[in-house]
């Protein structure tokens, strides 16, 4: 019965008997573009062409791999496969590889060898690159976080423009809690004198705050300023309102994406707060390998590792919050609801990234369904629980009420 143990490589494929004896080989060609494609084809299990072909010319009963994931390939084609991995064999090919590479006829010199294994490397970890970046959720990981920055910057500029503006108009500040709106004003009309009834209407201003607008303009405080100090806000409050049609712009394309990528978790929370979940875990792979527990505190991780230093109840929730049914609840149900959500988000995750079928809606129901129940059994606040003495102070008190006893 005749065993060999095949050893697969960039310089091609070698079987050796159970000695350690090369039976026969078959070098690669030096392509490098042929030899990478095929590497990333074995790492999924695909044979190497040259090992086929060597097994096909020796014809052994029993052939020792130590690639796992192409034994149901080398199954399917008749040979009995045994894997057996960093086994005595292999062992000793890696230790002897630039000499193997020689006798082979792979390479003339060991310096060729390792200039092929070198420019290989790179062209590998390049198609690897390559295929990574053309997964379509690492596109809505970015435009979410630009979302974030984005976000920020509109923060930062706001308070430093309503400190500014605060100068010539300081009441517009309590007014117009609203950025864009407070944004546009200073744009469009800058000197406080130049607001108008009609012009404020068009902004979509109520009747009510239009006459408070106006008369905190007629009596404020504020000092007078020239056009050249108004002109440097116009340039801040026009960058502002840029950043917000940037950021509606990024929101209609993550949605396109979103519904792309993860149509059921986009389904269940939407584009914005699936794309945190996906950044959150780094991949749709990845929250898809995720069990419901940990997608239920994900963006909590602080709060959970403190909890398990100090002993002190762990958090319910993690970015999931933001889903209008948790924190829309009272406190008592949002760590059941957010239990919920997060089976569903686990199932849905798995369905986009290994089925492709499309059951948000199916879903989306089932967590309604659930989310009713628990608002109807749990609507009422549980009972609190008595604070228990800390143990130290007990003790403290049973040895006080002895010695109050033999005092007595």
């Amino acid at each position: 019965m005749m065993k060999i143990y095949l050893m697969e490589h960039v310089i091609g494929a070698i079987a050796y008997d159970e000695n350690g004896n090369v039976i026969d080989y078959i070098s690669n060609p030096k392509d490098l573009g042929k030899v990478t494609e095929e590497l990333i084809d074995n790492e999924k299990g695909t044979p190497l062409s040259v090992s086929i072909e060597l097994l096909k010319k020796i014809n052994p009963q029993e052939v020792v791999v130590e690639n796992e994931a192409e034994v149901p390939k080398l199954q399917a084609l008749g040979y009995k496969v045994i894997y057996e991995p960093h086994n005595k064999i292999s062992r000793l090919f890696r230790e002897s590889l630039p000499k193997v590479a020689i006798d082979i006829k792979f390479a003339n010199s060991e310096d060729e060898y390792y200039n092929f294994l070198h420019e290989l490397s790179l062209e590998y970890t390049r198609r690897k690159l390559r295929s990574a970046a053309q997964k379509r959720d690492l596109l809505a990981i970015q435009a979410v976080r630009a979302m974030d920055d984005i976000d920020k910057t509109i923060n930062l500029f706001s308070e430093r423009l309503r400190e500014w503006y605060s100068i010539h108009f300081p009441e517009l500040d309590k007014l117009i809690e609203d950025h864009e709106q407070y944004a546009t004003i200073v744009s469009r009309f800058g000197d406080r004198e130049l607001l108008s009834k009609d012009a404020l209407k068009e902004l979509g201003f109520n009747e009510q705050k239009i006459n408070r607008i106006l008369d905190a303009a007629k009596k404020s405080i504020g000092a007078d300023i020239s056009e050249d100090d108004l002109s440097a806000m116009r340039m801040i409050a026009n960058t502002i309102l840029d950043l917000y049609n940037i950021r509606r712009n990024l929101t209609n394309y993550l949605e396109g994406v979103m519904k792309e990528v993860a149509p059921n978790v986009t389904a269940l929370v939407g584009p914005a707060l699936g794309a945190r979940l996906l950044s959150l875990a780094g991949s749709l792979d990845e929250l898809a390998k995720m069990p419901a527990s940990t997608i239920q505190v994900l963006g909590a991780e602080k709060a959970l590792f403190r909890a398990l230093r100090s002993g002190s109840r762990p958090p319910k929730h993690g970015v999931i919050f933001q889903y209008p049914a948790i924190h829309t609840s009272p406190r008592w149900q949002r760590g059941k609801i957010a239990r919920a959500l997060a089976a569903k988000l686990a199932i849905a995750a798995r369905v986009d990234a290994f089925s492709g079928r499309f059951i948000g809606d199916q879903l989306n129901e089932q967590l309604k369904k659930r989310i009713d129940e628990i608002k109807e059994k749990y609507a009422q606040p549980p009972p609190r629980k008595p604070q228990q003495q800390p143990q130290k102070q007990q003790e403290k008190g049973k040895k006080g009420g002895k010695r109050k006893g033999k005092r007595k």
